[in-house]
């Protein structure tokens, strides 16, 4: 298959060459841009631990801090693996999404142990820390970075689209399906959208897309990146 993949670059990147692996064609067309948050080192008195809800979380955090001793809740598997990457060593992962990871962290954190803070972005910031102050904790959110949208379809994706050279599209958040929706329209394309399967990682992604049709909506098991590589004829993961 000949998949479009959506994702800030560095992410989508990533998630081609799993693609490719699995024998399929991958195009690279972000249609969100992930820019970090310059600013002095974070502070971190009375933090027991950092909550990350996305690997740009991590990586935003990686550059504003040299400690790697802190305990890393990440929201799941691939959130993770990027906290591993920067050198994070105390990794609790809940392997899923925002909900599960305030019951991970219920279960594996002590309110009476300090604050915890949400490296987040700024489309995220909030609903985390009032979920997990209800429980009893005390979260603190630094705001380190911000995705943004791109202003007009990329070119290759115009092109491949145009062509009818795809046969789907890969798309991770709401947002960035809400994004594609509005630039695929914008572009006067959305008649050839409609030959595609749209491999969404949540249905409220799916949902997103409307008024945007597809020939098929596929949506993962579970909110992951291996469970939407699942979905992908041939790239079972296996998990």
């Amino acid at each position: 298959m000949r998949l479009l993949v959506t994702r800030p670059r560095e992410d989508a990147e990533a998630f081609a060459k799993l693609l490719r692996a699995g024998g399929h064609e991958a195009v690279v067309a972000p249609v969100m841009e992930v820019h970090l948050q310059p600013g002095p080192p974070v502070a971190l008195d009375g933090v027991q631990g950092i909550l990350v809800t996305s690997a740009n979380g991590v990586r935003a955090f990686a550059e504003r801090t040299a400690r790697r001793d802190l305990s890393v809740y990440a929201v799941g598997p691939q959130t993770s693996e990027a906290a591993r990457t920067a050198g994070f060593r105390a990794i609790i992962s809940a392997d899923g999404d925002s909900a599960a990871l305030v019951e991970t962290v219920a279960r594996e954190a002590d309110p009476a142990k300090g604050i915890l803070l949400h490296a987040a972005g700024a489309e995220t910031a909030g609903r985390l820390r009032q979920a997990l102050q209800a429980r009893g904790f005390r979260v603190e959110t630094a705001v380190l970075y911000d995705a943004v949208p791109v202003t007009k379809l990329p070119a290759n994706a115009e092109e491949n689209l145009r062509e009818g050279m795809l046969d789907g599209v890969l798309l991770f958040s709401p947002r960035s399906a809400k994004t594609f929706a509005s630039l695929v329209s914008d572009a006067g394309l959305a008649a050839f959208a409609a030959r595609l399967t749209a491999f969404c990682i949540s249905a409220a992604t799916g949902a997103a897309l409307a008024p945007l049709t597809f020939a098929q909506i596929a949506i993962a098991g579970t909110p992951n990146q291996d469970a939407i590589l699942d979905l992908v004829p041939g790239s079972e993961t296996g998990h």
